[in-house]
């Protein structure tokens, strides 16, 4: 019988992280649901347990330093290692009318706080779980992105550059970098490193404004975090494939 793998997927307690959580339990996966409000990762996890998934509880907050490492050590005892991390924990940071942001008049603040968790939160969690991961013999990363991070699509009318986000789309353009960087160094090792775009989704990072479920959303990450070895590495996907940068 083959062995269990291990999935931690962060902001995992509502939306698409949810439903990413739900889909690799369904798997059968065993499943670390990380948040940073407790009543709410518990409540996530007796839901899922009710539906038959083997989940635990990871207290996270991608923010601060002695949170994640806490976490590491709490997956390390739970499971000895890790197969799939999933980065899904993201903010929108403050909007104006018609959920946009003004590049000419966007509070530094803003900025600042949307990388922290955008960015830097997946850059901490990733290098912490990294020697979890690399005792696994399919080890495969997932960023969570947004269409709205690809450069080539922003230049352009597609209907993909939704509104001006001067603090939102670039966090997630610097992600996509930063995932392309990751992949640099990990080339030649079996850890797989992606990023996923789930679409315009109803939950409530959107004001529950858009036409996928989030379990439709969920859908690519969950094929990024179940690739077969050899697959790709470095790239950003959604439902129809390869998304240019």
């Amino acid at each position: 019988m083959s062995e269990t793998k291990i999935a931690l997927v962060t902001g995992a307690n509502k939306g698409i992280g949810y439903e990413i959580a739900a889909g690799l339990g369904a798997l059968g996966y065993r499943v670390g649901v990380g948040a940073r409000d407790e009543p709410r990762h518990e409540a996530a996890v007796e839901k899922l347990r009710a539906a038959g998934v083997d989940a635990f509880g990871v207290p996270l907050d991608v923010t601060g330093d002695r949170s994640v490492t806490d976490a590491a050590e709490l997956v390390e005892r739970q499971a000895g290692r890790l197969d799939v991390l999933v980065n899904n924990a993201g903010i929108s940071g403050e909007t104006g009318p018609g959920w946009a942001q003004d590049p000419t008049t966007l509070d530094l603040d803003v900025v600042r706080t949307v990388v922290e968790t955008n960015v830097i939160g997946v850059i901490r969690v990733t290098n912490a779980m990294l020697p979890l991961l690399r005792r696994s013999t399919s080890p495969r990363i997932v960023n969570v992105s947004s269409s709205v991070a690809s450069l080539t699509l922003q230049a352009s009318s597609d209907v993909k550059a939704g509104p001006i986000m001067a603090a939102y789309s670039p966090s997630k353009s610097f992600l996509n970098a930063v995932t392309v960087q990751y992949a640099r160094q990990l080339a030649g090792t079996n850890i797989l490193i992606n990023a996923a775009c789930p679409g315009l989704v109803a939950t409530d990072f959107t004001g529950f404004q858009g036409p996928r479920t989030p379990e439709q959303g969920a859908a690519t990450a969950i094929r990024l975090a179940t690739l077969p070895d050899g697959g790709p590495t470095g790239s950003f996907f959604e439902d129809d494939g390869v998304i240019p940068w």
